[in-house]
């Protein structure tokens, strides 16, 4: 079993209001990885809501295998976001894809490769690794207790590094999705 994690519960304090529910393409940004975790047919979706948490709750439209936790500690960090994610997910789930709310290129195509690698090695971390850098990861079930010891605003990168022996890279030749991080951003992608 396949978990998709979308993490949505941060403040946006550089894009300056709520970005989890600006629209691009018609849709909500929070609402693109979901959409991309239920294209690519993931178990279940777990949704880590936080900041402006009934905005983006009532923005988004859920798939059946898909549900909303609430990180009523997001001020501390992305890292408590990943925590509640991992502590939220099926019992039976070997392993989490965590998306970020503000990545709407990140696509099912991309989820489904590394469910792929993932599903040959059945342990450690899977990454993306795009031509110009690092993209998301499938958490294996064996380094949630780690990924449950990370604090701050760090995410899953913190554990990537500090696990790279465990790490399998799957190679795309394609640049990054952008990330929006600021209105120029989603204008850009517009």
């Amino acid at each position: 079993m396949i978990t998709g994690i979308v993490l949505a519960a941060g403040s946006s304090s550089r894009f300056g209001r709520t970005k989890q529910v600006e629209l691009y393409h018609g849709a909500p940004l929070a609402q693109h990885p979901v959409d991309a975790l239920e294209a690519a047919g993931v178990d279940e979706i777990v949704i880590v809501v936080g900041h402006e948490a009934p905005a983006v709750r009532d923005a988004l439209r859920l798939p059946a295998n898909a549900r909303i936790v609430e990180n009523t500690g997001h001020a501390d960090g992305q890292a408590t976001s990943l925590v509640v994610g991992l502590r939220s997910a099926d019992d039976d789930s070997d392993g989490a894809v965590v998306l970020l709310a503000d990545q709407p290129g990140i696509s099912a195509r991309h989820v489904r490769a590394l469910v792929g690698a993932f599903e040959a090695r059945r342990s450690g971390i899977v990454r993306l690794r795009f031509l110009d850098g690092p993209g998301p990861a499938l958490l294996g079930r064996d380094v949630w207790p780690a990924a449950m010891q990370l604090e701050g605003d760090i995410g899953a990168r913190a554990l990537i590094e500090a696990h790279a022996e465990v790490v399998h890279e799957v190679p795309l030749e394609e640049d990054r999705p952008i990330d929006v991080d600021s209105p120029e951003d989603l204008r850009r992608l517009e």
